[in-house]
C-alpha cells in the first residue's frame, strides 16, 4: 500500500517560475501526486506548454503570467489562483534570475544588483507574504517552501548578487519557520546545486566548466528539474507537517565534496 500522506489528492500547489527547469520539475511531481497545479512565469509560449505537460496527469492545471518583481502583479494573480482553484495549500516561492552583470565585483553596476535582488528577494517576499496571509487567514496549515542556491554556501565570483539574494532567502524562510508555527505553517528551504537549466544553459556541454566543476559533483553529473520533484511532494504533503525551518540541499554531494 503507498504511503497515504504524500498523496496530493485534494491539495492545491503554486510554484512560481514553474514553466521550466527546477520549477517545472517540482510543479510535475505535485501534479503526478494528486495536487492541482498553478504555475507563474512571465514568458506566455513556455506556460502553455508547461501547462499542457502537467495536463497530462490528470488534475486541474492553471498558468499565469506574473512578474514577481511587480507588487501588483504579484497580488492579483495570488488572488486569481484562489479564485480559480479555490485555496493555496502549498507554495513554492522558486521564481529567480542569475548572476547579474558578469563583471568583476568592482565594476557591477547598481541596477544590475537591484534587478537581481528584485526579483530574487523581493519576489519571494510578495509572493510569500500573500501565500502566508491566505494560509493564517484559512486556519487550516500550509506549506511554504523557497528556492535558494549552492552558491549562497560557497563562494560565487561575479555572482555576488545571486549569492546574497539566495542566502537572504533562507534567512527569511528560517523566520517563518518560527513566527507561522502556531498557525500550522511550515517553512523551508531547496538548495540546489548545478543544475541544468536555462539558467546554467551557457555552461551545460561546456568542456573547460564541465572539467573543473561537474567532475567535482560525486554523481558525475548535471542535476536536473526532475530530481526536485520527490523532495517537493514531500514538502506539500502532510508527511511533512512536523518539518519546518530545515534547508533541503539538492546537489548530488557537491557541497559536500
Amino acid at each position: 500500500m503507498a504511503f497515504s500522506e504524500l498523496n496530493l489528492t485534494g491539495k492545491v500547489a503554486l510554484v512560481t517560475g514553474g514553466n521550466s527547469g527546477i520549477g517545472l520539475g517540482m510543479a510535475e511531481g505535485l501534479a503526478k501526486a494528486g495536487a492541482d497545479v498553478c504555475i507563474w512565469g512571465t514568458n506566455e509560449a513556455k506556460n502553455e506548454a508547461a501547462q499542457k505537460q502537467l495536463e497530462a496527469h490528470g488534475g486541474r492545471v492553471f498558468a499565469l503570467r506574473c512578474d514577481v518583481s511587480d507588487e501588483a502583479q504579484v497580488e492579483a494573480s495570488f488572488k486569481e489562483t484562489v479564485d480559480k482553484l479555490g485555496k493555496v495549500d502549498s507554495c513554492f516561492a522558486n521564481a529567480g534570475v542569475g548572476g547579474g552583470s558578469g563583471l568583476p565585483f568592482y565594476e557591477q553596476p547598481t541596477d544590475a544588483w537591484r534587478r537581481v535582488w528584485a526579483v530574487n528577494l523581493d519576489g519571494a517576499f510578495f509572493t510569500l507574504r500573500a501565500a502566508a496571509k491566505h494560509m493564517v487567514e484559512r486556519g487550516e496549515g500550509g506549506r511554504l517552501v523557497g528556492t535558494s542556491s549552492a552558491s549562497a554556501i560557497d563562494g560565487a565570483p561575479r555572482g555576488q548578487a545571486y549569492a546574497a539574494s539566495k542566502g537572504a532567502l533562507v534567512a527569511v524562510m528560517n523566520g517563518l519557520a518560527v513566527e507561522l508555527a502556531r498557525y500550522g505553517v511550515t517553512a523551508n528551504t531547496i538548495t540546489p546545486g548545478w543544475i541544468e537549466t536555462p539558467m546554467t544553459q551557457r555552461s551545460v556541454g561546456n568542456e573547460k566548466f564541465e572539467n573543473a566543476v561537474i567532475k567535482r559533483v560525486p554523481f558525475r553529473r548535471w542535476g536536473t528539474g526532475e530530481d526536485f520533484a520527490g523532495v517537493a511532494v514531500y514538502l506539500a504533503s502532510d508527511a511533512s507537517k512536523y518539518h519546518t525551518g530545515d534547508n533541503f540541499v539538492i546537489d548530488g554531494g557537491y557541497t559536500r565534496f
